[in-house]
C-alpha cells in the first residue's frame, strides 16, 4: 500500500459494521459473526509475487460446543454428524473478500447438512406393471439361454 493510505480493516474488526452481520444457516438458524474464528494465509499454486506475499486464503472455523446460537438439539446433532468444530477454507479467488465469503457459504452448507434430517424410507408394494416387467425379463432371459444350448442328433 501506499504511504498515506490507510488499510482495510480485517473482516473480524469490523464483523459489526459489515451488512450481513449474522450467517443464516438455515431458517431456524441464525449465527452472529463474532462467534466465528477467522484465519488468513497465503495460498497455494502458481500466482507469482501476489500469491507469495498476500494473505487471500481464508479459513472460518466455527465452536459447536460453546455457542450460545445453537438450540439443544441442534448442538447434540452437530456434535454427532460434525463434532465440536467445523472448518471452512476458500483460496480459489484473488481477492480476500470473494475467498471470505464463499468459506462463510461453505461453512453454511456444512452446517445446514449437519443439521438436516432424513425422512424415513417408507417401504412400497411393487406395482402390477412392474411385476409383469420383471417376469416378462425373466422370461425373456430363459429363452435367450435355452436359446444357447447345442444339441445334437438324440436331442441333447
Amino acid at each position: 500500500m501506499p504511504p498515506g493510505v490507510p488499510t482495510p480493516p480485517l473482516p473480524q474488526d469490523n464483523a459489526a459494521s459489515h451488512p450481513r452481520a449474522v450467517l443464516r444457516v438455515a431458517r431456524g438458524l441464525v449465527i452472529p459473526l463474532d462467534e466465528l474464528a477467522w484465519r488468513f494465509t497465503t495460498s497455494g499454486g502458481p500466482g507469482g509475487q501476489h500469491a507469495n506475499k498476500t494473505s487471500t486464503r481464508a479459513e472460518v472455523r466455527f465452536d459447536i460446543s460453546s455457542s450460545p446460537s445453537l438450540g439443544p438439539r441442534q448442538r447434540a446433532r452437530l456434535l454427532e454428524r460434525l463434532g465440536p468444530t467445523v472448518r471452512a477454507s476458500a483460496g480459489e479467488e484473488r481477492s480476500q473478500t470473494r475467498n471470505r465469503d464463499e468459506a462463510l457459504r461453505r461453512l453454511a452448507a456444512r452446517l445446514a447438512e449437519g443439521l438436516r434430517i432424513e425422512r424415513p424410507r417408507l417401504p412400497t408394494k411393487p406395482t402390477q406393471g412392474s411385476k409383469m416387467r420383471r417376469l416378462e425379463d425373466k422370461r425373456r432371459q430363459s429363452d435367450r439361454k435355452r436359446d444357447r444350448i447345442v444339441r445334437g442328433d438324440d436331442g441333447y
